[in-house]
């Protein structure tokens, strides 16, 4: 299979990014992922890290990272035709595989797992494999914008809801089911409080704390968001791929050009949204249309980040660093896994128990230190061995038989 270090160095950008937003879900209670109120402070230097990363972070990360999977699932696929067990066959272990990975990674490390919603999303993705490019994007947009029609019919279904309940002389009954469904979106001091306590405690009690938001993501989020975001992303990776842009086939002026147009666009359109929740403390209600007019931006800004990736790569500019940022893409699956195994390791109490004990700002130095690591470590081992630990086991399950790790001189 060939290499591409361009699409190499996007994968390492985008698995090193996403931390930046994964960490706040590993540190504090889930709830303060969407609401600074809710945990980790949200004024001075804690308004300020949530505002950067709602702006340049939130959302843009898991969209680069979702398009490269695209990507990777095209590449793998072309590279298995011919052979056995075929395109398919190879591209449904994989998913399979995946799927299982995910499912050890969500109710055993972390709740916020993407491992499932890509296997799930890329059993889907690979129905619309031979399409070509244009119909590929056109198929993604379509998705993409039906999302963005559901996430505004959540907001105007709760708006009316709220405005129900609050009327003068409201039936008691609407009332308690705006009570219920608020709940729901904004959880109270006492569950905050429980969420804390849980993580806090043995393995067990981190185990039954994260099954309850485990069961909500797996059997609400996903089904109704996650996924279909995520096919959306991936049939415009697809395309993306088709058409030479993560292998570097664009000039390099082309490529920052698209960066210099996308990028300061995504900050203009996100911007006044950061500002809007702010305005409204965060109202779990508004979050809905936030989230509906983000989904653009977050695919603007991906491609923005990807063009600037590769733009530096085929200039031949910092290769030391580049050529890190590459060995961390080829190693993503093991970075991303262990970046949850380090971190879930400091937060919970079977480890270290300083979960919630960090303001927001205070956990962007336990991502740094992570990077540190990560970089650090991934060429290195590389330059010993043919893969990253898990890929190696990944690979070796989807072949059947165990691969050769050891690099031969």
């Amino acid at each position: 299979m060939t290499r591409y270090q361009s699409l190499d160095a996007v994968r390492g950008f985008a698995v090193l990014g996403i931390l930046l937003m994964n960490i706040v879900g590993m540190g504090l209670p889930a709830f303060a992922y969407m609401n600074p109120t809710v945990a980790g402070g949200d004024s001075g230097a804690n308004l300020v890290a949530w505002a950067l990363a709602y702006v340049l972070v939130d959302g843009k990360m898991r969209a680069l990272f979702t398009l490269m999977f695209g990507a990777s699932l095209l590449l793998i696929a072309d590279a298995a035709e011919g052979k056995s067990p075929g395109a398919a066959g190879t591209h449904y272990r994989r998913m399979f595989w995946l799927l299982l990975f995910g499912m050890i990674h969500a109710w055993a490390i972390w709740f916020g797992d993407i491992l499932v919603t890509y296997a799930l999303a890329g059993s889907l993705a690979f129905l619309f494999r031979n399409m070509p490019p244009r119909r590929m994007i056109g198929t993604g947009l379509v998705i993409l914008g039906l999302l963005m029609a559901w996430n505004f019919m959540g907001h105007f279904h709760f708006v009316q809801m709220r405005a129900l309940a609050e009327a003068p002389g409201a039936a008691p009954e609407l009332v308690a089911a705006w009570k219920t469904a608020y709940a729901e979106l904004a959880p109270s001091g006492a569950a905050v409080a429980r969420e804390i306590a849980g993580y806090r405690g043995g393995v067990m009690d981190v185990f039954h704390i994260r099954a309850e938001t485990v069961i909500f993501f797996q059997t609400f989020l996903i089904p109704t968001n996650f996924v279909w975001e995520a096919l959306g992303f991936m049939c415009i990776g697809m395309a993306l791929f088709r058409l030479g842009f993560f292998t570097g086939a664009w000039e390099t002026r082309t490529y920052a050009k698209l960066a210099a147009v996308l990028i300061p666009v995504g900050i203009v359109f996100g911007a006044p949204l950061a500002g809007k929740l702010w305005m409204v403390r965060w109202d779990p209600v508004t979050t809905f249309a936030t989230d509906a007019l983000a989904i653009p931006v977050h695919l603007a800004m991906g491609i923005g980040y990807a063009a600037v990736v590769i733009a530096i790569v085929k200039s031949g500019a910092l290769k030391g660093a580049v050529e890190r940022l590459a060995a961390a893409g080829r190693m993503a699956f093991t970075n991303y896994l262990g970046a949850s195994l380090i971190t879930t390791t400091l937060f919970y109490g079977y480890g270290f128990g300083l979960y919630g004990r960090f303001e927001r700002a205070e956990l962007y130095w336990v991502v740094f230190s992570v990077w540190a690591f990560q970089l650090t470590f991934s060429k290195p081992w590389l330059d010993r061995f043919n893969y990253g630990p898990f890929e190696w086991l990944w690979r070796s399950l989807v072949k059947m038989e165990l691969q050769p790790m050891r690099r031969i001189a």
